[in-house]
């Protein structure tokens, strides 16, 4: 970071740090479901939650926080964030009843929502145009560090210590990230924020309500499916939630999204459908295998976490490099080629089984790694390419919303099939031929959720065009 100043190294650091640690939480629980579900003696679809409300929250409250962050100050809500994230997994250190993690991970995706709210929009805030693709860069490569780191230091922490020192790891860096954002962080961004807050127009109460309403019912029904009656009616009223408001957020002059991207450019919506898609087809992987190599293989969970960490590492090295290839070649094209080869992956994965060697398991994360690494960048920037200059907030806000959606989408899926096959029994008990076809299944759907994504990928090829976008488009 050679020619920036201490406010810039600071800004760069804490951008670095939270996005590490966020994405580190979740790969390295995964880690821990078996020891979880041991210690708690509860269902594996009870266990899911411990992800599944965590990331649930995330989405709900990625962008109410982030238009909040706009109206107030982004470094108060980044500094907040982090130390209600610290706090927390210090009291999950401690944690003696699953119902009381499962809160305390709630909680933790409230602190996850509002740092994924504000840390890129400091980070870019900070420098000049001509080197926010550098700096951002550094932040996108902390967070696949986290993605594979996570698998390597929570296995050796969860095999040689146990799960709760995970927390304890989370909360020490944690504190360093929280220390720095308050200390070092520019005041200026408070100033910007305020002074421009009555231009912007209020905080619009109904499209807040209506929009974590709306994802919380969707989202919430599908995860309970399986074990609660009438969840259904969740799942409907998230849906009419939604129509209500897109009509609301058309009306108003600034409103929560701009609807209008959507409806101006159909290269717009296929891409963040297909975003959509990918992270709620791929985010799985790591859960469903980690379960794998421990329960049906008989790895330890420091073993399965250096197996783990192919995709990841794979994803790490690559990025950079398809984010630069995608300014030479259509990213639309590219991002489409990478989701065929997550979709080739999870199609591998189907046939999985008690003999599967090594060798294959690796092969199949390798495939997948490099599939997201040339998905993921050229997927952005094909995006960004679609808005104007002055879209660039929303559009990002919006594909931040897809991939937590994404996410929670696949753990629910995933709550939901467990559920179905499991019932009530737990992770330890299950036979492991009953874990296989558990796990079959789930690949089966993913790999048709990912086979979906590449259709939709591959309607917006005519997308390169910009002016399909109007500058208006509210």
């Amino acid at each position: 970071m050679s020619g920036f100043d201490k406010k810039q190294k600071a800004t760069v650091s804490v951008a670095v740090i939270t996005s590490f640690i966020t994405t580190f939480t979740g790969s390295a629980l995964n880690l821990s479901i078996p020891a979880l579900n041991q210690e708690f003696t509860v269902s594996a679809a009870a266990i899911g939650w411990i992800v599944t409300g965590y990331m649930l929250t995330l989405a709900v409250l990625t962008v109410p926080f982030g238009r909040i962050a706009d109206l107030t100050s982004r470094k108060k809500i980044l500094g907040t964030g982090i130390f209600i994230f610290m706090v927390c997994a210090v009291l999950a250190a401690f944690s003696w009843k699953l119902w009381v993690l499962l809160a305390l991970r709630i909680m933790q995706g409230v602190g996850a929502a509002m740092i994924f709210s504000t840390n890129h929009a400091i980070l870019i805030s900070a420098f000049p145009e001509s080197e926010r693709g550098k700096v951002l860069g550094y932040a996108l490569a902390s967070t696949y560090v986290g993605l594979a780191a996570g698998p390597v230091i929570g296995g050796v922490i969860n095999h040689y210590l146990g799960w709760r020192f995970i927390f304890a790891f989370i909360a020490a860096v944690s504190f360093v990230s929280w220390t720095t954002a308050w200390r070092r962080l520019p005041d200026k961004e408070d100033r910007e924020c305020n002074d421009k807050s009555s231009e912007q127009g209020g905080f619009d109460i109904a499209g807040n309500v209506l929009f974590v309403l709306m994802i919380f019912g969707f989202m919430f029904g599908l995860s309970t499916f399986s074990t609660i009656r009438y969840t259904w009616i969740m799942i409907a009223a998230g849906i009419g939630l939604g129509v209500v408001f897109a009509i609301h957020e058309s009306r108003i002059q600034k409103p929560v999204i701009k609807v209008g991207l959507f409806r101006n450019s159909l290269a717009y919506l296929l891409s963040n459908v297909a975003t959509f898609l990918n992270y709620g087809a791929t985010f799985a992987i790591s859960y469903l295998l980690s379960i794998y190599l421990q329960s049906v293989m008989g790895y330890t969970s420091q073993t399965a976490g250096l197996i783990l960490i192919v995709q990841p590492l794979i994803m790490a090295v690559l990025s950079p490099y398809m984010g630069r290839l995608s300014d030479r070649i259509s990213p639309f094209k590219l991002a489409t080629l990478g989701m065929g080869l997550c979709t080739a992956g999870l199609f591998m994965l189907i046939f999985t089984g008690e003999d599967s060697g090594l060798w294959y398991i690796i092969m199949v994360l390798a495939v997948t790694g490099l599939g997201f690494a040339i998905f993921s960048s050229p997927n952005t920037n094909a995006v960004m390419s679609l808005v104007e200059k002055e879209d660039y907030g929303v559009a990002t806000s919006i594909l931040a919303t897809m991939r937590s959606m994404g996410h929670t989408t696949s753990m629910a899926v995933i709550t939901l099939v467990v559920g179905m096959y499991m019932g009530t029994s737990s992770l330890a008990d299950a036979e492991p031929a009953l874990l296989i076809k558990t796990i079959r299944t789930l690949f089966i759907i993913f790999t048709a959720l990912c086979a979906l994504g590449v259709f939709f990928s591959m309607g917006r090829r005519n997308g390169d065009k910009k002016k399909n976008v109007k500058k208006d488009s509210l």
